[in-house]
C-alpha cells in the first residue's frame, strides 16, 4: 500500500489517470462502468486505501425524504411506542418513514441495513440488537447513510446516541424498595436478549452496596423475546425451589414482572404493598401494560418522548445543514419512579 494521503474524489481520479465522473459513476454504481474500468478503479483503491466521503456524495445530490426506522422486535411495547414517536416525529417535520423490525436476528437486521440503502433515505434511526449485532455491517452503514442510534449503544457509529440512563434506573428503584421494605433481590434472563439488561444488573449491584445489603440476583433460562412466558415459567420454579432470599424482587424489565405476576397468581402468593402480601413486586421501563397489571406494576418510566424528540432532532439538525463535523455524542435519560400497588 502506497503511503499516499488523498483528500476528496478529484485527487483520486487523478492520480488513477482517470475522469471524476467515470470515478463518481462507479462510486454511485461499479456495474455502471466496463469491467477494464472497474478494475483499474478497484486497483488503485487498493493502491491507495482511499474511500469516498458517501455522506458527503449524498449531499451533493438532491436528498430523498425518505428515513428509515429499525427496532429489535416491534411486536414488544417499548419498541412499538417509542418507534411510533419517532414516526410520527418523522411525518410532522415532512419526511417519509419506512419502518422494520429485525426480530432479534443479527442476519435480519443487516438485509434491513441493505434494505434501507436502496431507499437511498436521508437518514436513519436505528436500535441495534447490541452485542449480537455484526458491527463491521451497521459501522458500514453508519459511514454511508447519516445515522442516529437510539435504545442500545454501539460505540463511535452513528452521529450519536440517544437512549436510557439504565444503570439508574435500577439505582432508584433499589433505593425506593430498600427505604420502604426488605431489599430486592434482582430477577432476569440468564442469557438476556437485550443489552441494557447487563447495565440495570450492575446499577442494582452498586445501588445494593452503596446502601450495606448483600445483592441477591435469580437467574433464569431462557431465549429470545418472549420474556412473559420466561419470567411466568422461571418465576414458578424459582418459588417452587424458595430461591428469593427475600420477599422484596427487582425484575429485570417489566415484561418479565408481568410473568412473575402470573407466576404468583398460580402458586396462590399475593402480590402487594399491605400487610397481608407475601411479595413485592416491581419491574422498569413502564411497559404501556403495566398499569393494568394486577396489582397495578410499579416500575421506573422511560422518557419516550425526550428520547424521541432529540434522536429525531439530532438527525435532521445533521441532514438538513449537511454538516457532519460535529461530534458524535451521548445523550442518556433518567428514568421515573412510578408507585403503584405491586410495592
Amino acid at each position: 500500500m502506497v503511503p499516499v494521503k488523498i483528500r476528496n474524489m478529484e485527487e483520486f481520479a487523478s492520480i488513477s489517470g482517470l475522469s471524476r465522473p467515470t470515478v463518481s459513476k462507479y462510486f454511485h454504481d461499479p456495474g455502471s462502468v466496463r469491467a477494464t474500468t472497474r478494475a483499474r478503479i478497484e486497483a488503485a483503491l487498493e493502491k491507495y486505501d482511499y474511500r469516498p466521503n458517501i455522506f458527503a456524495m449524498n449531499q451533493n445530490r438532491k436528498l430523498t425524504k425518505n428515513v428509515g426506522i429499525m427496532v429489535p422486535y416491534l411486536a414488544d411495547p417499548f419498541f412499538a411506542e417509542i418507534a411510533r414517536n419517532i414516526e410520527q416525529r418523522c411525518i410532522d417535520a415532512g419526511y417519509s418513514p419506512t419502518l422494520f423490525s429485525s426480530h432479534g436476528n443479527p442476519d435480519l437486521e443487516v438485509e434491513i441495513l441493505e434494505n434501507l440503502r436502496a431507499l437511498k433515505p436521508a437518514g436513519a434511526l436505528i436500535a441495534p440488537l447490541g452485542r449480537i449485532s455484526d458491527s463491521a455491517a451497521v459501522s458500514s452503514f453508519c459511514d454511508e447513510v447519516p445515522t442516529v442510534l437510539f435504545d442500545s449503544n454501539l460505540p463511535d457509529m452513528g452521529l450519536a446516541f440517544i437512549g436510557s440512563d439504565n444503570p439508574q434506573f435500577s439505582m432508584l428503584m433499589v433505593e425506593y424498595l430498600c427505604r420502604t421494605g426488605e431489599p430486592p433481590c434482582f430477577f432476569e434472563m440468564k442469557d438476556p436478549a437485550n443489552p441494557n439488561a447487563n447495565k440495570r444488573r450492575q446499577g442494582y449491584l452498586d445501588a445494593m452496596t452503596q446502601l450495606g445489603f448483600e445483592p441477591s440476583i435469580v437467574k433464569v433460562e431462557g431465549q429470545g423475546w418472549s420474556f412473559e412466558e420466561i419470567g411466568r415459567a422461571g418465576g414458578i420454579r424459582t418459588l417452587e425451589a424458595g430461591g428469593f432470599a427475600t420477599n422484596t424482587i427487582l425484575c429485570s424489565n417489566d415484561r418479565l414482572a408481568i410473568g412473575l405476576l402470573t407466576a404468583c397468581y398460580e402458586k396462590g402468593l399475593r402480590v402487594g404493598r399491605d400487610a397481608g402480601s407475601d411479595l413485592r413486586i416491581a419491574g422498569q421501563d413502564d411497559h404501556p401494560f403495566s398499569r393494568f397489571t394486577c396489582p397495578p406494576l410499579t416500575t421506573i418510566a422511560q422518557d419516550y418522548d425526550a428520547v424521541s424528540r432529540r434522536a429525531v432532532q439530532t438527525l435532521f439538525d445533521v441532514v438538513e445543514s449537511g454538516d457532519q463535523s460535529r461530534a458524535r455524542e451521548t445523550v442518556l435519560y433518567e428514568g421515573k419512579l412510578i408507585m403503584r400497588q405491586s410495592a
